[in-house]
């Protein structure tokens, strides 16, 4: 035997080795084989089956995971947006509007001279209280350590502080006593320089909780991912139905015709939800929470005006920057009434503000005049009073009238998603069912 042919592997000996590493083939095998299988499976018919089984199993699994995602974070957005950002914000215009109208109360009783009116001694008290009230309400609704709570604990420390000064202020009042005036101006500079800007800072950080709950509450990524996965699932369906159909000569599957009317099903179900969903969370910020937030907004500056009038009184000839302020706040006022007036706000509040700024201007005109104690009279006095009430009383029943619009969209904006939460997820995995019955009739016929 030549040394040639003792050298030469034995028959097999290749192919039970590895590539030129010497790696064993049953490893080798053992690492590429799953590939291999699934590679395979497409070269024979009930290869191609199981493909199919598993490409529309793994689908219908992910739209029924995806569809209960998609309607629970739909639903805990709104929710959110109805329970939390829009009461957020109507606590703090009440804190606002409730800390401006005290101040100006007050010092309409300081305007009284001596022993206070007992109306503006209720009036001030009330406004107290309702600040307090929504104080308490509104942190219930701020997470700790936000920028909100932040503002809401600085308030309550503020409110504090502010009722104490103004305390000290009506007893030297009634006493006769000039100092009780720099106490007033005190905390009066108290509320306007920090309490009633932290109350605005509120106030917006509620708007852009309002703003962020509607994109929320839509879950754009989570509805787009659903739509995606639904369509490629009615396709996947489809064009296995054409398969099988050529594949065995026979027209229909029923169980995969069932599971593509259940995905149509869910299709238009969901999309129903969804779509009323959005239609409703339009008219809520249309017909609730941007009104409310424009007609909150006027409140304010219409207590501006009345806080500015008295203080200038007050500060007897030394208080020209409130003038300035109320003029600024007139011209804001007056141009918001506009749009406001012509959807949601009574002609009446219109004609009552130009009431008010004509009796303004009367006291304007007395007090420049030298004429302090008719100055205090008309701006005191029944006209001049109950047109600007007319105004805020106005203004607070439009404001009333859209916080209960927004509550009954964002409530119908709900509907359906508790239930698509559940559903979803149920039709889907009854999908996966109907598809795994009909292709596995399908596939025993090759044993």
């Amino acid at each position: 035997m030549s040394t040639g042919l003792v050298a030469r592997p034995a028959p097999g000996t290749r192919d039970a080795m590895g590539p030129a590493s010497g790696t064993p083939a049953a490893v080798t095998g053992s690492r590429r084989g799953p590939l291999r299988r699934v590679a395979g499976l497409r070269h024979t018919s009930p290869g191609r089956l199981q493909l199919v089984l598993s490409a529309l199993l793994v689908l219908g699994v992910l739209v029924a995971l995806v569809a209960g995602l998609t309607a629970r974070s739909a639903r805990a957005g709104t929710d959110d947006l109805g329970s939390r950002a829009q009461p957020l914000l109507v606590e703090a215009e009440t804190i606002y509007s409730a800390l401006a109208d005290a101040d100006t109360t007050a010092a309409q009783a300081f305007l009284a001279g001596g022993l206070e009116p007992v109306p503006l001694t209720r009036r001030y008290e009330d406004d107290l209280s309702r600040a307090t009230t929504a104080l308490t309400a509104a942190a219930r609704l701020t997470p700790d350590g936000s920028k909100s709570a932040q503002a809401v604990a600085a308030l309550s420390t503020g409110v504090a502080q502010y009722s104490a000064l103004v305390a000290t202020a009506r007893a030297d009042n009634r006493q006769g006593l000039p100092v009780g005036s720099s106490y007033l101006s005190a905390a009066s500079q108290l509320n306007r320089d920090t309490l009633l800007k932290q109350a605005e800072a509120l106030f917006g950080i509620g708007q852009s909780e309002v703003s962020n709950g509607y994109g929320n509450a839509r879950s754009v990524w989570w509805v787009t991912l659903f739509t995606f996965l639904v369509v490629l699932l009615l396709a996947g369906l489809l064009l296995a139905q054409r398969y099988l159909s050529r594949a065995t000569h026979r027209t229909f599957n029923m169980p995969l015709l069932a599971a593509t009317g259940l995905t149509v099903l869910l299709a238009f179900g969901a999309a129903g939800v969804l779509i009323s969903q959005n239609v409703h969370l339009h008219r809520a910020g249309e017909q609730g929470s941007t009104p409310a937030a424009e007609l909150a907004e006027a409140r304010i500056l219409a207590l501006r005006e009345r806080g500015d009038e008295a203080l200038e009184l007050a500060a007897h000839g030394s208080g020209s920057l409130y003038e300035t302020d109320f003029v600024g706040a007139q011209k804001e006022l007056t141009a918001a009434h506009g749009p406001l007036a012509s959807d949601y706000l009574a002609n009446e509040a219109v004609i009552a503000h130009q009431t008010y700024l004509n009796q303004h201007k009367q006291v304007r005109q007395l007090d420049d005049g030298g004429d302090y104690d008719g100055a205090v009279t008309v701006a005191i006095g029944p006209e001049t009073t109950k047109a600007f009430d007319t105004v805020t009383t106005d203004i607070g029943k439009a404001l009333d009238q859209r916080k209960a619009a927004f509550t009954d969209e964002i409530d119908s904006a709900g509907n359906g998603l508790g239930l698509l939460t559940v559903l979803g997820p149920l039709v889907a995995l009854a999908v996966c069912a109907l598809v795994f019955v009909g292709i596995r009739s399908r596939l025993e016929e090759y044993r």
